[in-house]
């Protein structure tokens, strides 16, 4: 089911299944924000990454003594969430554990996603509770497709626009260099190797090739504030958020008109990782009783 919710400058729509952000638009002039979600390029705009971030190495995890199949990034986006508040600016979803998924994530869980109308800014909150009586290890993260181009929306002057993703460009706030991750294409895995950018004045421009080697992995605090700027290098959409590290991604073909910011309390393993669950790099965990609350920002610029 989607779910609108209109405030005085947004109008937002989130879909129940995965509790995915669907579309994201400016009251003022009609304008979307949000990737369409081609399926010929690809077919999300904003899945939820829980309880894992990324892919686990051979597609599994040890926990317990025990080995658990999980797939990429978890199974959160693929369930159908509970809308369980909503108010003149607020939407709330849920989803708590079930015998499906308890088959590959043996813990006792409610995961809360909250969206929140601010003006132009749209706050996505994350509540993690951990129902069990054994300390829980997770990873989250978000994973929000703007348009890149930006949308023409109903007044937009095409002449003073990008019309190609490869006419816009992405700063990383405060940042005269980012540090990347390499990962593995094949299997998704970080490789422990890594690649520096030089940016000017925190600007990087997306290149036809930016994205051949996936998703720009950002760790280590780096930057907490990334915006997706025209051809005008002048940002038309901010993502702020606190997470140690983050993701920027988008499918190499270059006609995919859009840009993923992705905020992440988690990632994939390495190549040569062995250890269990709890000892995955970046992995959270709550005690019993215990809750993790962490929000994010996307703010319309223009």
């Amino acid at each position: 089911m989607l779910h609108t919710l209109k405030g005085q400058q947004l109008t937002i729509q989130v879909e129940s299944k995965g509790a995915e952000l669907k579309s994201m638009k400016d009251n003022d002039n009609d304008r979307e924000y949000m990737w369409s979600s081609d399926a010929k390029y690809w077919g999300k705009t904003s899945p939820i990454l829980f309880p894992f971030v990324g892919a686990s190495k051979n597609g599994a995890y040890s926990y317990g003594g025990k080995t658990y199949e999980m797939s990429r990034h978890g199974f959160a986006r693929d369930m159908e969430f509970e809308l369980t508040e909503q108010t003149e600016n607020t939407l709330v979803f849920a989803l708590e554990d079930c015998e499906t998924t308890r088959e590959n994530y043996p813990f006792l869980f409610r995961l809360e996603i909250e969206y929140q109308i601010e003006g132009k800014s749209l706050w996505v909150r994350w509540r993690v509770f951990n129902k069990d009586t054994k300390e829980m290890y997770f990873s989250i993260g978000g994973h929000p497709a703007f348009a890149c181009p930006p949308s023409k929306g109903i007044d937009l002057d095409v002449s003073s626009k990008a019309r190609k993703r490869t006419d816009c460009y992405i700063k990383f706030d405060g940042a005269e260099e980012i540090k990347i991750s390499g990962i593995d294409m094949a299997s998704g895995l970080a490789t422990g190797e890594s690649v520096t950018y030089k940016t000017e004045e925190g600007l990087l421009p997306i290149s036809e090739n930016l994205f051949d080697k996936d998703a720009l992995v950002i760790e280590n605090s780096q930057c907490h504030k990334v915006s997706l700027c025209d051809e005008h290098k002048k940002p038309y959409i901010t993502v702020t958020f606190d997470a140690p590290l983050f993701g920027v991604w988008s499918v190499p073909d270059s006609q995919a008109a859009y840009v993923c910011i992705e905020p992440w309390y988690g990632r994939c393993d390495s190549t040569d990782f062995v250890g269990e669950l709890q000892e995955k790099d970046w992995i959270n965990s709550l005690v019993p009783g215990e809750a993790f609350e962490k929000e994010y920002e996307i703010k319309i610029e223009e």
